[in-house]
């Protein structure tokens, strides 16, 4: 009977939290409803029921000096049996990441007239470009004809069932009063950052803060010596990658000095032929200075042929000198030989 009592008090207890939820959805429909968290708590000497309200617009919510607040909190604790209700508001920091909020702007979407297909695909548009790992967006109702149907939505990644829902899910509802009738608006979202089951991160020990790994002791044999594997200290890791990096950096120069004096030989050895080309085509310039002694050979020729000319004329008249002497002994010689004839 005890047993039975205290289940009949959870589920009171939890139907009463449902209302109140209602009635405050109903009332700040305007600020923006995000949602609304029930606590257990202690105030001063007494035992108190904080309510956390969550609203898009914390000033609509309030009040000019509290008195929306004030009234609101006063109606809860007349007609609900809440244990001394504390009522508090709390400001959404991206309302597109909350899944009342969303579901709420929908509906007013759909009652605007907007098409279905349109108001679906732009909320989970906008839920996306916030951040969410994933979107479910279900719109049911009379959409488009006389007949009830049902519109998905989806983007990103879903869970339907098991903890991770539970946990990294959230879900809101509205619904969209039209002309065709009721349609009802379900938004479920992913939270940003969720880790997943199967999403595993893999970190060295150093990292996670751990020590040396030691391996088991080796079994079978007597006298066997454990083997420990040996883990470098974070600075002697830091000091290895240093030197590690100076001689691959050492490697690198000595190859760039390498290839720079191979380039500098390759060029000075294409550079050598260059420069020798005229050095053996100054002989060929200097054949015509050779050849000038060869002018001046026959210049000298000529010259001489020129000079015996003068002196071949002074011996010719010396010959002629000597010869008119012999004329003219020859001369006395016969006046001799015919005064001898005469005689």
């Amino acid at each position: 009977m005890a047993k039975v009592n205290q289940i009949r008090h959870f589920v009171d207890r939890n139907v009463e939290r449902q209302l109140v939820r209602e009635y405050l959805m109903k009332e700040t429909e305007r600020a923006g409803f995000g949602g609304l968290h029930f606590e257990r708590a202690f105030d001063n000497t007494s035992i108190c029921t904080k309510v956390t309200l969550q609203a898009e617009r914390v000033g609509m919510v309030i009040g000019r000096r509290g008195k929306i607040i004030n009234e609101l909190q006063r109606r809860i604790r007349t007609d609900f049996n809440l244990e001394n209700p504390k009522l508090q508001v709390e400001e959404i920091e991206n309302p597109a990441l909350n899944a009342q909020v969303m579901a709420s702007k929908l509906a007013s979407a759909l009652e605007r007239g907007w098409y279905f297909r349109r108001a679906g695909h732009s909320s989970v548009l906008n839920v996306i470009e916030a951040g969410a790992k994933g979107c479910l967006i279900i719109i049911a109702g009379k959409l488009t004809g006389s007949r009830h149907r049902t519109e998905k939505f989806l983007k990103g990644h879903i869970k339907f069932c098991g903890e991770t829902a539970l946990t990294h899910m959230e879900v809101g509802q509205s619904t969209a009063v039209v002309k065709l009738g009721t349609i009802g608006c379900t938004v479920a979202i992913m939270k940003p950052g969720t880790k997943l089951p199967h999403e595993v991160d893999i970190i060295s020990r150093i990292d996670a803060g751990l020590g040396p790994y030691v391996a088991p002791a080796m079994a079978g044999t007597e006298g066997t010596e454990d083997i420990i594997e040996e883990s470098l200290s974070e600075e002697e890791a830091a000091t290895e990658l240093e030197s590690l990096e100076k001689l691959q950096e050492d490697q690198k120069a000595v190859t760039e000095e390498s290839s720079d004096d191979d380039a500098s030989e390759e060029t000075e050895s294409e550079a050598e032929p260059a420069e020798a080309e005229p050095a053996e085509a100054e002989p060929a310039e200097a054949e015509p200075a050779e050849a000038e002694p060869a002018d001046e050979e026959a210049t000298e020729t000529e010259s001489t042929d020129a000079e015996p000319s003068e002196e071949e004329a002074a011996e010719e008249a010396e010959e002629v000198a000597e010869e008119e002497p012999a004329e003219a002994e020859s001369t006395d010689a016969e006046p001799s030989e015919e005064e001898e004839a005469v005689e």
